[in-house]
Order: structure tokens, then C-alpha cells, then sequence
């Protein structure tokens, strides 16, 4: 049996023959676009078997890159046509060693399975020596004369150097003459792509244009995903729009990418406008693509946006990861929609997945911002329990959420947890959360000490601390220490603001009669609108109150509308000034700054109060109750039920929500209206028990509480 066998064949054209002297059987297998993953078999494999594992491991010269959480590969696989391989009568061909045979071991030695390993072994060799010129040569020598291009192809594609890599290539280059230079010039850039080194690729670009050789899709995709990999989408763009320019048109792969890239440059209508197309024309596109335009979307505010890319993405067959998950809780926090965020998670653990130190902090960003208190606190305590630490940030969320809602015991365990932890320490945000929770509840001192605490602590006041102060002083009635504290804001250089003055406003109404001159003066020198307003009210001065007051409302933010006339009702009925009040209260209707304060159906006739201070609610009813006696009056029909709808006034810092005031000052007028047992917050009674009443009655006082 005679054997011939050719030590370093082409890559790209294997024909295994089998000659003996009974019988010969030949097959012809084609390997296109090996690359550095191919590992030779470790034993010699018989006909079938060999076409079997020829077939498993045909892949790119250009290796993918590791699908990195921020990153995955964007490249196309790159043909290498070996220069034998063009001539179809080459008698180079790979041949069939019978492991039975005696020679067998030897014969093997001389194959290109064999030459394959010791290539990867000089490319581990190169990547640990001196990036010099000899010592490369040195490594190198070892090819022997009879150097192919493909030998060069392998080294460099196995290498990891960057330092190293361009004496590689400078070797070869002088070596061999390539039948196709950028091959070579496009395995070397994968080096520096592995190293994430794109000063480097972009040199060795600048060199491909030195030497004549023109870059191909492969040379731009590769440095795209470099760029990528060094987290510079700005140059993945720049390096894409210059394609067209050397007659390189992207495929598919790199568009998706693209749309990754333009997403974090900041171009987001390129972005969309690149999505849009991928689905009409079904491209592939990555994890990293979809979380970076879930991302997008959720920075645009368009939440349904958000939610829609991931269906999409599952009806494509794209199977969510944690990035997924946590860049889509992060984006329902944002939207406050906390029961999205909980159905995501519930699904994610469902998935498998374990929730990361990234999903906590997205729950408690969601849960904290949408007053979730309950959820938000499980959340917290379940990270702690997992040994992950908190930081900042998220500590004061926390206590943001409680100051708001009034959960005091609770900010006290977080904030306590927060100095025993040793990596976090409290700033101007934790200390103003402190002290609107002492100063909700009246807690003079302990406000005054956190104060003081954060003073000491080098943090300047700041204004939304000096407005819970205010807050504080005035619901215990230290009219002074209010004056005190806005006088003291003007001497930091504050101006004070829209909220403030509310505050000062809001101040006001739990003020005795006889001191509210002085915070009218503070009023005037804060906001002379709002001061004149409050002189109409304070000394009953004439003119045209309500041209003044429109005019005060079209001036400040839309944010404290509600309140400063909440707080300006508030101050009429304390003042028996019921006829500005329901001035007032019309005007906030005429402005939309109060809207559904009213409901109609067929069968209910409804007074919603729930978003309205007490005198603003009390001024409300007696506007309604008129309404309906008007009605009466005019014939017309009313439908069967009534009902007022004050809110389950469950708000911790109120001792009485207004449904309790309501409920009291209903019985003082001895009204009809009784707590439903099934709706909390609501009063409901009967068409015929109102009819009695009001004829009986006629409209309502008010009564200030």
C-alpha cells in the first residue's frame, strides 16, 4: 500500500485519497474560512468521520469576538483563497492515513493537522516574547524557507499581542508575497481589537493605505467592533461612514450593529431609523442592540416604546438577559409604573435568572420613586440579606420615600444601617430627607440638631432644607423662627422659589390671625404677586382680586399651582372670607389647576376632593351643594345616588385624614351622607334623603376647622 502524503496543503482545498493496491476510494471536501477555533483531531479519523468533522468546524478566519455584556461581533466571515487552491490540476491534496498502518505516527507528523498545532504554539511564543524585531525572527525561523501565506494567517489570528503583532506581520509580508494582503492586515486588526487597543488598529489602517492594499467589509467591521469594545460608539460611527468612501458596503450584521453604535453616540433618529429597516427586512441583531434601544426609548420618555422592543425582540426568538432585564426595570423606575417593574421581575426569576446587585438597585429606584413603600423595603432588605452593598444613592431614595410618606421608624433603621455599613456616608440629600421627616412631624429639636449635624458635616444649606425648616416652625406655631429662618436664606444668597413660597403660603394657614403680617412682609419681599395676593386676603384691600390672582397663577411653575391656591383657599376660610374663596376655587377650575373635581353618570352624581386641602374641600362641597339645591330648583332631574369622594386619607404624618374631617363636618350639618363600608374615602346617600335635606337646610355653612 503506497501513501503520499503533502505536508502543508492548502486550507481552503482538502481532497483526501486513498490508494491501494485492491482498491481506492477518494472525496473531495471543500473547508472554506478556517479560522483559529479549528482544533485538529487528536487521532486519525476514518472517510466519513473526517467529512463529519470538516463540516462542524467550518468558521471564519475572523473569530468572533466574545459576546461581552456591552459588546458582541459585528464582523462578516472573510474568505481566504489560498494561491494553490486556484489551480484546479494541483497535485497537492490531502491524503487518508490508515491508523492501522505501521507509518501511520509518522505519516502524521507530516500533516497540516500537525503544522496547525505547532503554528498556534509560535503564536503563543510570539505573544510572551520581546516585541523586537529579532527576537520575532527568532520565534519564526523555525517555519523553515517554505512559508504560506495561510501559515501567516494562522499565527496572526491566534495571537493576542498588539505590540507584537505588527513585527508578525512586517515578517511575513516579507516572506511571502500574499495573493491577498488585507487578509493578513485584517487578522492582525482582530489583535488589536482583542487587546481593545483602536489607536492601534487605526494606525495599522493607516499603514493598509501606505502600502496600496484597499480594505474590505472585514477590515472596516473589525475596527467597528474595536471601537465598540472600547465603549466609543462615536468612532464605530465614524469608521462606518467611511465605508462607502473605499467602495465598502455594509452588510446586514453591521447594520444592526450600527444601530447599537448611533443609539450611543446620541443619534437616536439614525438609530430608529436603522431599526425600522432591520424589521422589515428581518436582520439578526444582538442582546446588545435591543438593551440599547430599550435604553433609548426609555431616555426619549416613550415607555410604551421600551416595552415594544421587547416583545419584539421575544417574537424574533431573542432570548432576554440580565442587560435586557435590568436596562427595562430601570426604564419602568423612570416611568414610575412599579407594577411593570414587578411583572418583569417576576418573569426574569422565572427565566432562571438571580437577580444582580444592578436589578436591586433598579427595583429600589422604581419602587422608592413610585412611593412603593411596602415593595421598595422587602427589596432592601432582601439585598442586605444577599451580603450586596448599598450605596448612596440608593440609601437616599430610600429615605426620600420615607419623608414623603411618613414611614419614620423605617428611614431611622436605614439611616442608622447606612452609618454602620463603612462605605457610605451621608450628604446634603440624606440630612434634607432627616429633616423633612422631623419636620412633618413637628420634631423641633431633632430637626434643629440634623441642622446643625449638617452644618458641621461641611454641607452648605440648601434651600429644600431651610423650606422643611419653615415647614417645621410653622406647624408649631414659631412664627419668628419662620422669619428667622427666611431671613436667613437671603443671607446665603438664596432666592427663594416657587416652592418655597408655597411653603411660606402654606405656613400661613396654621398661623394665629394676629402674626400673619409678619410672614405677609416675608411673602412681599419673596414674591410681590404673591404678596399682593395675600394683602387682598390679610387686610381686605380692594381692587381687582381676581385679574391679580390669575395673574399670580400664570406666573409661577405648573408644579406648585395646586398648592398656592390650596393654601390661599385655605387662608380665606380661616378668615371667613368664604366669597373669595369660591372666587378662588373657580378660578383654579377656569385655569385647569383643579380638573374631575366632578363626576356624572346616569345613576351618581360625584364631588371628587381627594387632591384638595381641607378648605379647599370644604369650599368645593358648598360650591356643589349649591349647584344641586339650583337644580332642584329648576326642575330638573337628579339621578338616584350622591356621593363625595374624599380619598382613604391614610397618609402616615396625618393624624386625621380628611376623610375623619370630613365625616365630622358632615354630622355638623347634619347632611345625609354616610361612609360607604365597601369604598373607603367615599359618603354616598339616596336623591330622595338629599331632596329632604336641602329643602330643610337649604346651602350649607362652612365651618373652618
Amino acid at each position: 500500500m503506497a501513501y503520499h502524503v503533502c505536508s502543508s496543503p492548502s486550507l481552503h482545498s482538502l481532497s483526501p485519497s486513498i490508494g491501494s493496491s485492491s482498491s481506492s476510494f477518494k472525496f473531495n471536501h471543500k473547508v472554506r474560512n478556517f479560522a483559529s477555533s479549528f482544533q485538529p483531531p487528536s487521532t486519525s479519523l476514518t472517510p466519513s468521520q473526517s467529512r463529519t468533522f470538516l463540516h462542524a468546524n467550518r468558521v471564519s478566519l475572523q473569530e468572533s469576538v466574545p459576546k461581552l455584556a456591552e459588546d458582541a461581533d459585528i464582523e462578516k466571515d472573510s474568505k481566504f483563497e489560498d494561491p494553490v487552491e486556484k489551480s484546479s490540476s494541483s497535485s497537492k491534496n490531502y491524503v487518508w492515513v490508515n491508523p492501522k498502518s505501521p507509518r501511520a505516527k509518522q505519516l502524521r507528523k507530516k500533516s497540516y493537522n500537525t503544522r496547525y498545532t505547532n503554528l498556534v504554539k509560535i503564536a503563543n511564543s510570539l505573544d510572551s516574547c520581546n516585541p523586537t524585531e529579532h527576537d520575532v525572527s527568532e520565534i519564526l525561523k523555525s517555519l523553515g524557507d517554505k512559508v504560506l501565506e495561510q501559515d501567516g494567517v494562522i499565527v496572526l489570528n491566534n495571537m493576542v499581542s498588539s505590540q507584537t503583532a505588527p513585527l508578525v506581520l512586517k515578517y511575513f509580508q516579507n516572506k511571502i508575497r500574499p495573493s491577498r494582503e488585507v487578509i493578513l492586515y485584517n487578522v492582525t486588526l482582530k489583535v488589536f481589537r482583542k487587546c481593545k487597543d483602536l489607536n492601534g488598529a487605526e494606525k495599522l489602517f493607516d499603514e493598509m493605505l501606505q502600502r496600496a492594499v484597499k480594505p474590505d467589509n472585514v477590515t472596516f467591521s473589525t475596527i467597528i467592533s474595536c471601537a465598540r469594545m472600547c465603549s466609543l460608539p462615536d468612532k464605530a460611527v465614524e469608521w462606518f461612514e467611511k465605508m462607502p468612501t473605499f467602495g465598502c458596503e455594509p452588510d446586514e450584521v453591521t447594520y444592526s450593529a450600527m444601530i447599537d453604535a448611533y443609539g450611543r453616540a446620541g443619534n437616536i433618529d439614525m438609530a430608529l431609523s436603522l431599526y425600522d429597516r432591520a424589521r422589515t427586512e428581518k436582520w439578526r441583531i444582538d442582546t446588545v442592540t435591543f438593551a440599547t434601544l430599550i435604553r433609548m426609548y426609555g431616555v426619549a420618555k416613550n415607555y410604551d416604546g421600551c416595552l415594544n422592543v421587547y416583545e419584539e425582540m421575544k417574537v424574533l426568538g431573542v432570548k432576554p438577559n440580565m442587560v435586557i432585564y435590568n436596562t427595562l426595570l430601570d426604564a419602568m423606575g423612570r416611568a414610575k409604573r412599579p407594577w411593570q417593574a414587578k411583572s418583569i421581575y417576576k418573569e426574569m426569576t422565572s427565566n432562571g435568572f438571580s437577580p444582580t446587585w444592578a436589578t436591586y438597585a433598579s427595583l429600589i429606584r422604581a419602587y422608592g420613586r413610585a412611593r412603593f413603600c411596602e415593595d421598595a423595603l422587602i427589596v432592601y432588605k432582601e439585598m442586605r440579606e444577599s451580603g450586596l452593598e448599598m450605596n448612596t444613592l440608593l440609601y437616599n431614595t430610600l429615605l426620600a420615600m420615607c419623608a414623603d410618606v411618613g414611614y419614620i421608624d423605617e428611614a431611622f433603621e436605614v439611616y442608622e444601617d447606612m452609618k454602620s455599613s463603612g462605605t457610605c456616608n451621608p450628604d446634603s440629600w440624606t440630612f434634607s430627607s432627616l429633616i423633612t421627616i422631623y419636620s412633618c412631624s413637628g420634631m423641633v429639636s431633632q430637626a434643629e440638631n440634623t441642622y446643625n449635624e449638617m452644618v458641621e458635616s461641611g454641607f452648605e444649606p440648601t434651600i429644600f432644607v431651610l423650606t422643611s425648616l419653615v415647614q417645621c416652625y410653622g406647624k408649631v406655631k414659631r412664627t419668628d423662627d419662620v422669619v428667622k429662618t427666611f431671613n436667613q436664606l437671603l443671607d446665603l444668597g438664596l432666592t427663594p422659589d416657587d416652592r418655597f413660597c408655597g411653603c411660606l403660603l402654606n405656613v400661613m394657614t396654621q398661623t394665629p390671625k394676629e402674626e400673619l403680617g409678619k410672614l405677609a412682609n416675608c411673602l412681599e419681599k419673596a414674591n410681590p404677586k404673591i404678596g399682593s395676593v395675600v394683602r387682598y386676603l390679610v387686610e381686605q384691600k380692594e381692587g381687582d382680586f381676581r385679574s391679580d390672582a390669575s395673574e399670580l397663577f400664570n406666573s409661577v411653575i405648573d408644579v406648585v399651582k395646586k398648592a398656592i391656591c390650596n393654601s390661599l383657599i385655605d387662608l380665606c376660610v380661616n378668615l371667613d372670607l368664604l366669597d373669595r374663596a369660591c372666587e378662588l376655587l373657580d378660578l383654579g377650575l377656569t385655569l385647569e389647576i383643579y380638573t374631575e373635581i366632578q363626576s356624572k353618570t346616569q345613576t351618581q352624581w360625584s364631588l371628587h376632593v381627594k387632591s384638595l386641602s381641607l378648605g379647599a374641600a370644604l369650599t368645593a362641597f358648598h360650591v356643589w351643594i349649591k349647584d344641586l339645591s339650583d337644580v332642584l330648583e329648576s326642575g330638573e332631574e337628579l339621578p338616584p345616588l350622591l356621593g363625595i369622594n374624599t380619598g382613604h386619607g391614610k397618609h402616615k404624618y396625618s393624624d386625621k385624614g380628611l376623610a375623619n374631617v370630613f365625616e365630622s363636618h358632615l354630622k355638623e350639618l347634619n347632611a345625609p351622607f354616610h361612609e360607604a363600608p365597601d369604598k373607603a374615602g367615599w359618603f354616598l346617600t339616596t336623591l330622595e334623603a338629599a331632596k329632604s335635606w336641602l329643602k330643610s337646610k337649604g346651602s350649607p355653612e362652612l365651618v373652618a376647622e
